[in-house]
C-alpha cells in the first residue's frame, strides 16, 4: 500500500533531516521555550508518521483491524486505499512498527523507574542529613538548607518538591541571588522540564542509531536550562542570575581553561551578559504556529486518500 510506505517514508526522512535543518536555526537559542515546542512537534511528528504506517499495514494485512480501523467509512473510502492490493511485506512491516512502540514505551517505563528511584534515594540522603524537627511536618518547607562544604543547590521533584541549599552556597550567594536560583529551579518544575528530559533520554536510549531522537535528547538538556535562566532573569534580572551561577560552580572548573564535565556553564552565563534581544512577537508567533502544523503533514498525507474518495 502507497500511503503506508509514503508515511515511512516521510518519517525516516524527517528523522535524518530534522536534526540538520533545526541545528542551523540562529533563533533556538535566543528563543529556547519556543525552541522546545519546535523539537516536541518535530519528534511528535516522526512518531505519527510510524504510528499511522503501523495502522494502515496491519489494515491492509489483517481483516479484523481493517473492520476496526474502517469500521465508520463508506465502502469508497475503503477501496481507495486499495487495502487488498497489499504484498505480504504489509504484516512484517506491521509487526516491526509495532515491536518498536513496544520498546518505546519499554524504554519510557524504565527511565521513569529509574528517576523515582533516584528521587526516593536522594530523599532519603535528604532526610538522613537534614531529619524532621519533633513536631514538624513531612513536606512543609520548601526551602531545605544542608550544611555542606561545597556549594549546591538542586531542585528535588516529587509530591512536595524542595529546593535544597547547601550552607556554602548561602555563604556565597549574596543580595536576591539565592531568589534567583530559587526562581530557576521552580521554572523546570512549572514547565515539567523533567518529563521532556525523561522522553528525550527513553528514545535516545531505545534507538540510538535514529538522529532525531539523539539530538532531542541532546537539546532538551541544553534548552531546559536557557528557558529556566530566562524565567529566572525575567524577575531579577541577567546578571543576577549569571553571577549566582558562576558564584556556585567557580570552584568546579567550569570556568578554566581545561574541559570541565559542565561546559554549558560558560556559555549561558556569556548569553546571559550579552543579553541579546529576543525575537520580535510576530516572528515568534509564526514559529510557534508553523511547528504546530508539523505534526499535521502525516495527517493529511494519511487522509489524502479517503478525502479525495469522499470528495
Amino acid at each position: 500500500m502507497l500511503v503506508s510506505l509514503a508515511l515511512l517514508a516521510l518519517g525516516v526522512l524527517a528523522a535524518l533531516v530534522a536534526p540538520r535543518l533545526l541545528a542551523r536555526a540562529d533563533w533556538a537559542e535566543r528563543e529556547p521555550v519556543v525552541a522546545l515546542w519546535v523539537w516536541q512537534c518535530v519528534v511528535a511528528s516522526v512518531l505519527l508518521c510510524f504510528g499511522l504506517s503501523m495502522t494502515l499495514s496491519a489494515a491492509a494485512a489483517w481483516q479484523a483491524v481493517r473492520g476496526h480501523v474502517f469500521a465508520p467509512a463508506p465502502r469508497g473510502v475503503v477501496e481507495a486505499y486499495e487495502l487488498g492490493a497489499s504484498g505480504p511485506w504489509s504484516g512484517a512491516l506491521a509487526v516491526l512498527l509495532a515491536c518498536g512502540g513496544l520498546w518505546s514505551g519499554a524504554m519510557l517505563t524504565r527511565e521513569v523507574r529509574r528517576a523515582r528511584a533516584g528521587h526516593r534515594r536522594r530523599r532519603a540522603e535528604l532526610l538522613a542529613r537534614a531529619p524532621r524537627l519533633p513536631g514538624e511536618e513531612p513536606g512543609g518547607e520548601p526551602l531545605v538548607l544542608l550544611e555542606g562544604e561545597h556549594a549546591d543547590a538542586w531542585w528535588l521533584p516529587g509530591a512536595a518538591p524542595r529546593l535544597v541549599v547547601t550552607t556554602a552556597a548561602l555563604r556565597r550567594l549574596k543580595g536576591r541571588q539565592l531568589d534567583a536560583v530559587l526562581a530557576h529551579e521552580q521554572g523546570h518544575a512549572r514547565a515539567r522540564h523533567d518529563w521532556l528530559l525523561h522522553c528525550s533520554t527513553a528514545l535516545a536510549t531505545g534507538f540510538p542509531q535514529i538522529p532525531v531522537f539523539a539530538a532531542f535528547r541532546d537539546e532538551m538538556h541544553r534548552l531546559v536550562e536557557l528557558a529556566a535562566d530566562d524565567a529566572a532573569s525575567k524577575r531579577f534580572g541577567r546578571l543576577t542570575i549569571a553571577l549566582a551561577l558562576v558564584q556556585l560552580n567557580e570552584d568546579r572548573g567550569v570556568f578554566g581553561p581545561c574541559p570541565a564535565p559542565d561546559a554549558q556553564l560558560p556559555h549561558r552565563v556569556d548569553r546571559l551578559l550579552t543579553a541579546v534581544p529576543r525575537l520580535p512577537a510576530g516572528r515568534r508567533l509564526r514559529l510557534t504556529a508553523a511547528a504546530a502544523l508539523v505534526p499535521a503533514v502525516p495527517l493529511l498525507v494519511a487522509f489524502v486518500p479517503g478525502l479525495s474518495a469522499l470528495g
